[in-house]
């Protein structure tokens, strides 16, 4: 009896090896046993097969915070936009029809010329790449017909493309109305306010319009020097505190006073890289107060 119990405990206690085997680790994402065989242990698993990425096509850089381009840099009024942007520590880069100009000041030098028409608007689209503001000081005269092209057309065809192009603020310095001058310069003030109104209806929360009076400085012409200064300063001095004088019928407006290059050229700065500088038009008034502000 003893014996035969001594065998049936024998018999349940022994468990073939065969049974122990457990998973016990994951390799490769599949279990495998602590006891494999010599045979599953020589085993090397399959290298994972990597798919080649398709090509991305990289996308234009962002335009730069810190770069604006001046239509008109060559002129009065521009080379003192160009003169500020550049101490205020801007990039600035400008167009003109046949590439850098003639200018001998060493400011020129520090500018991007680009070559372009503002008659041509695919002219203008490599120019605007990467710029984060545009400030267009570009005007002239002539015919009636020549006045519009220049005021109106030429501004018209760079509010478009920078809209196109994405580019947030665009500031134009346009010009006050002068009552009875406005008839003799027609197309003038025609092409004036027809960029106006592009520049507003493109531009509605980054669009900033200056209108100055005369506008008086150093003015150079060939290889002369002009000093309007010596008559718009004091000029401005007398009609910057008779802004009541303006709103005399016929003779008013022509009472409007006279403002700085250097003014100018600081609030036309400050609007294009201000993005809280507020949207619309600026008077004179507003440009002086606004020079006048640090």
């Amino acid at each position: 009896m003893r014996s035969a119990l001594s065998r049936l405990i024998r018999s349940s206690c022994s468990v073939s090896p065969s049974r122990l085997s457990s998973p016990v680790l994951l390799k490769n994402g599949k279990a495998f046993s602590s006891d494999a065989t010599p045979r599953d242990s020589g085993r090397v698993d399959e290298p994972f097969k990597v798919e080649e990425a398709e090509p991305v096509k990289a996308a234009p850089p962002p335009p730069s915070p810190d770069k604006l381009l001046v239509l008109g840099g060559s002129g009065f009024v521009g080379s003192h936009v160009c003169k500020e942007a550049l101490e205020r520590g801007f990039v600035v880069s400008s167009l003109n029809r046949s590439g850098k100009p003639s200018i001998s000041e060493s400011w020129a030098d520090k500018v991007i010329w680009n070559q372009g028409n503002l008659l041509e608007p695919a002219s203008l689209e490599d120019s605007m790449d990467g710029v984060s503001a545009v400030v267009s000081c570009v005007g002239g005269f002539g015919s009636n017909s020549q006045m519009f092209k220049i005021n109106g057309t030429a501004n018209i065809n760079a509010i478009r493309v920078a809209a196109e192009k994405g580019i947030k603020r665009f500031v134009y310095v346009s010009a006050a109305d002068f009552g009875l001058v406005n008839y003799l310069l027609q197309g003038y003030y025609e092409g004036k306010r027809a960029a106006e109104a592009e520049l507003l209806s493109k531009f509605t929360y980054g669009g900033v319009i200056l209108r100055p009076g005369f506008i008086h400085g150093t003015r150079r012409v060939g290889n002369v020097n002009i000093p309007l200064g010596l008559v718009g300063s004091p000029m401005q001095m007398v009609l910057q505190n008779a802004k009541p004088l303006t709103r005399l019928p016929l003779v008013g407006p022509m009472l409007t006073p006279p403002v700085s290059a250097t003014s100018v050229a600081k609030v036309a700065v400050r609007a294009a890289t201000d993005p809280v500088f507020p949207p619309g038009i600026v008077d004179v008034y507003g440009i002086m107060r606004y020079s006048e502000q640090k």
